[in-house]
C-alpha cells in the first residue's frame, strides 16, 4: 500500500492524502498568521521553499505520514509522539475534557487558569482597540479619533520599541518573532496598568498570539478595519515599509493569504468597519460612527458615579 494510498485511514474516516491536504493547509494558514511569506519562511527555518510549496499543497513528505500511522496504531494523537516541551502527567485529561467542553465552561476554565476574579486577565475597560493588517489606517485614523474624543493615542509598536530601546526590527533580529511576541505582551500589561482611557493602535500580527489578543478583546471595544487587499498593498508601498514581503514577486499572492488566514480572528472584532474606496476624512467619519455606543456607555457609566 503506498503511503498516499486512500485504503489507509485512521479511526475518523480520514485517508492519508486528506491528511497531506489538511496539513498543507494548515502550514499555509500559520505561515499567514505569521505574516511570512513562503520565502521567509524557508530563509528562518532553514528549509527549502520548494519544500514548503509541496507541503502546502498536499504533497509533504511520506515521513509523516508513517509517523502518523504510528500514532493510529498505538491509540496516540500525532502531537503526544513529536517531542517539545513534557506536559503535566494531566494534560491528556485536560486536553479530553475541553475537547467536550461548552463555551460557559471553557470561559470559566479560562477565568480559574487566570487567577480567578482579580486575574491579570480580567481587565477593566480601557477603550478602543484597532485591528487588521498593515495599511488599515489604524495610525492615522487612530490618532485622529484620540483627538476627537479626547483620549491619548498610543501606538502598542512604538510603545514596544520605547520600553526595550530596540526597533521592532532589531528585536526581532535579536529575539525572533517568539521574543517580539512576549514583548508585545509585556507592553500591552503595562499600558493597562496606567488605568486610563486610550485608542490603541496594534501591529497586523497581535492576532496571531492567543492570550495577547484575548487581553485586548477583553479589556478593549475592538474595531476590525477592513480594507480590499489591493488597497493594503498600496497604502504598504506608499508608507516606504514592504516588511515582510520586499522583493517577493508574488507579493499579492503572500498578502491575500495572511488576510485569508487572520480574517476569522479579526471577525472577532466588536466592530468591523470597512475603509474600502473612501478618502482619510471619510474613513475617520465612519470609524466615528462605529464607536458611538462606546461613547455613550461611557457617558452612561461616568454619570451614575
Amino acid at each position: 500500500m503506498t503511503p498516499h494510498s486512500d485504503a489507509a485511514r485512521d479511526d475518523t474516516g480520514q485517508s492519508e492524502t486528506d491528511f497531506l491536504d489538511q496539513l498543507g493547509q494548515r502550514v499555509r494558514r500559520m505561515r499567514g498568521l505569521a505574516g511570512m511569506s513562503r520565502k521567509v519562511l524557508a530563509e528562518v527555518s532553514g528549509i527549502s521553499e520548494r519544500y514548503i510549496a509541496q507541503l502546502e499543497s498536499g504533497k509533504g513528505n511520506v515521513s509523516i505520514v508513517l509517523l502518523r500511522r504510528i500514532a493510529n496504531a498505538i491509540n496516540a494523537p500525532l502531537e503526544d509522539i513529536i517531542p517539545g516541551g513534557e506536559p503535566s502527567p494531566d494534560w491528556p485529561v485536560i486536553r479530553d475534557l475541553l475537547k467536550k467542553a461548552s463555551p460557559s465552561q471553557i470561559a470559566q476554565i479560562k477565568e480559574l487558569l487566570a487567577g480567578g476574579p482579580s486575574a491579570p486577565l480580567r481587565r477593566s475597560f480601557s477603550g478602543i482597540a484597532l485591528i487588521g493588517l498593515r495599511g488599515a489606517g489604524k495610525s492615522t485614523l487612530g490618532k485622529m479619533l484620540a483627538e476627537r474624543i479626547g483620549w491619548s493615542f498610543v501606538e502598542l509598536n512604538k510603545e514596544i520599541e520605547r520600553q526595550n530601546g530596540l526597533s521592532v526590527a532589531e528585536i526581532i533580529a535579536l529575539y525572533g518573532q517568539e521574543g517580539f511576541r512576549r514583548m508585545e505582551q509585556a507592553a500591552l500589561l503595562q499600558l493597562l496598568a496606567r488605568n486610563e482611557l486610550m485608542v490603541l493602535a496594534t501591529g497586523g500580527g497581535i492576532v496571531s498570539e492567543p492570550v495577547t489578543f484575548d487581553l485586548i478583546l477583553n479589556a478593549f471595544y475592538t474595531i476590525w478595519l477592513k480594507a480590499e487587499p489591493e488597497e493594503h498593498m498600496a497604502r504598504v508601498r506608499r508608507q516606504g515599509d514592504l516588511r515582510p514581503m520586499a522583493d517577493d514577486r508574488s507579493a499579492m499572492a503572500e498578502l491575500r493569504n495572511i488576510l485569508a488566514s487572520r480574517e476569522p480572528l479579526y471577525a472577532r472584532a466588536n466592530a468591523v468597519v470597512n475603509t474600502a474606496g473612501l478618502s482619510v476624512d471619510a474613513a475617520a467619519t465612519r470609524l466615528g460612527e462605529a464607536v458611538k455606543p462606546v461613547l455613550r456607555d461611557e457617558a452612561r457609566m461616568f454619570a451614575r458615579m
